[in-house]
């Protein structure tokens, strides 16, 4: 019978040896699935204009073009945009984050009147798209002068945003209601709880809400678009409006090869932070 049990035969064994096999094959193709466009670009930097516009298409190219990606770095002032996308990113991240770890914090933790009401539109507000407070948000801001300026970010970051304190609100309701009671039977008011024990805890949810924000600044287009004059302008609308021909025309391989560079950052930000981003993202859903 031990010799039976131990046999590599085992259904069981072989059974989890086939589930395990299944599974690494469909994140394997998965993970191709969602890297496709990613190589996709990566190709098309490396490729000619004439090769990008071929009929079939021409999946590889015939000699790698590295220099398409020194082209695209110094035909525009690469670093002094990147600079603009990478302040206003830091400065609505940071802002957001706290903004939102507040409100979320009040939410889960103190009891007012028609608390749920709110809650329920502050989630509802998540279904208006960009578009339609954008013109309004414009002219608002060109009212108070902050147009070219980047104090729009500042406000925005100030007033938190509703995906977050979600993530917040539900991960400060699982925290045990004994701290909150232990820090004010010792004389701690609401803010001092939420400075010292509540927000110290949150670091999951810090590393996943500032890295989901930066995220969204770095790669918003239009409100740079909208709100910044060119010097002052991100890599993303640089990267969008300023390779062109002189017929007026986009260089694809140039765009290509920018995007590249452009995503890099946020690559290298998701792979240093992924541990929190992952714990903060499972957390934040528990109670």
């Amino acid at each position: 019978m031990t010799a039976t049990s131990l046999s590599p035969k085992d259904p069981v064994r072989v059974r989890v040896r086939v589930n395990r096999l299944v599974l690494y094959t469909v994140l394997v193709a998965l993970t191709g699935l969602f890297l496709g466009p990613f190589g996709w670009l990566i190709l098309s930097g490396l490729k000619t204009p004439a090769e990008l516009a071929a009929s079939p298409v021409h999946w590889l190219p015939d000699t790698f073009q590295w220099h398409n990606f020194a082209d695209a770095f110094h035909l525009i002032d690469f670093l002094g945009y990147a600079r603009n996308s990478l302040i206003i990113a830091l400065i609505y991240a940071t802002l957001v984050t706290l903004s939102s770890a507040w409100v979320g914090f009040g939410f889960a933790r103190l009891d007012a009147p028609g608390k749920k009401t709110l809650f329920g539109i502050l989630l509802g507000s998540m279904m208006l798209p960009q578009m339609i407070t954008l013109l309004p948000t414009y002219l608002i801001f060109a009212k108070l002068g902050m147009v070219d300026t980047y104090w729009p970010w500042v406000l925005w970051g100030l007033s938190a945003a509703p995906y977050l304190v979600f993530l917040f609100r539900q991960f400060f309701a699982g925290l045990p209601r004994e701290l909150e009671e232990a820090a004010i039977v010792d004389g701690c008011g609401y803010a001092g709880i939420f400075w010292r024990i509540f927000l110290p805890q949150s670091w999951p949810v810090l590393s996943a809400s500032f890295i989901i924000a930066f995220t969204w600044t770095w790669g918003d287009y239009i409100a740079p678009q909208l709100l910044l004059s060119t010097d002052r302008s991100t890599l993303s609308v640089a990267v969008m409006s300023t390779y062109v021909s002189p017929a007026g025309t986009p260089v694809a391989n140039l765009q290509a090869a920018a995007s590249v560079m452009y995503v890099v950052p946020i690559l290298l930000i998701f792979l240093v932070a992924q541990r929190g981003f992952v714990a903060g993202m499972s957390t934040s859903g528990l109670k």
